[in-house]
């Protein structure tokens, strides 16, 4: 399968037509942003780990029933994945306080959550991607009925009932993580993007280390090494 036109470049993918109309491929970027891109950097070999560890765990989620968009994995930096219509909401499931939940609402930074928390983002980089309720997501046509939205809650809560052990069961705490759906060519609901430390929070189980993007954000170190021992003990 070979690149033919960029359809799209993110922060931290590239998107690429193939010779076949249902597939796409995704190339994943050394790149790293923050704060809505007021922060930049780069870190050589991290979007090789990015593509490494999503495929990781979007192997173990497919064999766990979730439906993704993942294909194959065509090299170090590349992911084959089904061409799906990306859902502009953002998926974000919280299991600790931290980051933008402390600061909004004054939650101690670091307490356990009662029950996972689930808020919706609107995708929209010069709005600096705003949380928004159900009515916004449907007066933003973000998707076409209540029952959607619906079906995105119950996804992310289920996704994370299977990533929290998981992680667990090797040494880092799930604090957070943003995800993003897509609808196929069927007009099924399936998770799409990348599951990632640049997308999620993981602390070491153990220390409470940080072992993900915010290592960038905070000035705490190199990324690339947090991002090669989270693969590490993903792979055991």
């Amino acid at each position: 399968m070979e690149k033919k036109q960029m359809l799209y470049e993110g922060k931290a993918k590239k998107i690429f037509k193939t010779e076949d109309e249902d597939k796409y491929i995704a190339e994943f970027k050394d790149d790293l942003t923050a704060f809505n891109n007021a922060k930049k950097g780069s870190e050589e070999g991290k979007g090789a780990l990015n593509c490494q560890i999503t495929t990781e765990l979007f192997k173990m989620l497919e064999q766990k029933g979730i439906k993704t968009h993942y294909v194959d994995t065509i090299d170090s930096n590349n992911l084959l994945v089904k061409k799906v219509e990306i859902i502009p909401i953002e998926v974000i499931v919280r299991n600790v306080a931290t980051g933008s939940l402390t600061r909004r609402l004054g939650i101690e930074d670091g307490k356990v959550l009662p029950f996972s928390l689930v808020e919706f983002c609107y995708k929209d980089d010069d709005l600096d991607d705003p949380i928004i309720n159900d009515e916004h997501a449907i007066l933003l046509d973000c998707v076409d009925n209540e029952g959607e939205l619906e079906e995105l809650r119950r996804l992310g809560r289920e996704i994370n009932t299977i990533l929290k052990p998981y992680f667990l069961d090797k040494g880092l705490r799930l604090i957070d993580f943003k995800l993003e759906f897509g609808k196929d060519v069927d007009g099924n609901i399936i998770l799409a993007d990348e599951i990632t430390p640049d997308s999620c929070r993981f602390w070491d189980a153990k220390s409470n280390e940080k072992m993900d993007k915010d290592r960038f954000r905070q000035g705490l170190g190199s990324v690339k090494v947090a991002y090669e021992e989270v693969l590490k003990r993903l792979r055991g």
